[in-house]
């Protein structure tokens, strides 16, 4: 702790810096609230994203393997993601990615030249490619809310547990030294009256 003057005005700046913690305090207090919220949240998106992902590969698991028998090249144009719109959004002062839309490239394919079932498959290999882009986007934006909550947490440990106590016990020092000077200068001045009432008596005398 940074040694401070013992004066009053001093305590004037320790009453004003414990007035404005004590200000900030709750704003932190609910941005950190907020964030935790959003962490759980997104926690339970990204778990969500996984179950769709393990469902859809268990229910296509063993019809996709059946797109690779296909011509490679025109297999990948077709997965060819032709848009991938990203857009924002802000959490308790904090702008993260969210999703917008995804487009795949229109290519037109020979229905009569393809299995009855190349349809389906070709949807649900298309669908697992946006889950595996939706879920990257979801944890890069549990990333970047963990960071800002881990910032606010400090910030609030450091008001609550550093900030506060220290201008308190600040102002306490401050006021107990204050009030032993004006202990010690009424007995000053009693001390001196009490040496001019015998000094005026010895006169008289």
């Amino acid at each position: 702790m940074a040694k401070i003057k013992l004066t009053k005005n001093e305590l004037k700046v320790q009453r004003d810096a414990l007035k404005r913690f004590r200000r900030y305090l709750p704003t932190l207090q609910l941005k950190k609230q907020q964030l935790q919220m959003e962490v759980r949240h997104m926690r339970e998106q990204i778990a969500a994203l996984h179950r769709q992902l393990e469902e859809q590969t268990a229910a296509w698991s063993s019809a996709l393997p059946l797109l690779s028998g296909l011509d490679g090249a025109g297999l990948g144009e077709l997965l060819r993601v032709q848009e991938w719109r990203v857009g924002q959004r802000n959490v308790a002062g904090t702008d993260v990615p969210v999703f917008v839309s995804l487009t795949f490239a229109e290519v037109e394919y020979d229905l009569f030249a393809t299995p009855p079932w190349f349809d389906d498959v070709l949807q649900a290999a298309r669908e697992q490619i946006e889950l595996r882009l939706k879920l990257r986007l979801v944890e890069e934006m549990l990333a970047l809310i963990e960071q800002e909550l881990r910032v606010v947490s400090q910030r609030v440990n450091l008001f609550e547990k550093v900030k506060i106590p220290e201008a308190r016990e600040n102002i306490r020092k401050i006021n107990i030294y204050l009030g032993d000077q004006q202990t010690n200068s009424v007995g000053r001045s009693k001390i001196a009256k009490g040496k001019c009432a015998q000094r005026d008596a010895n006169t008289v005398l």
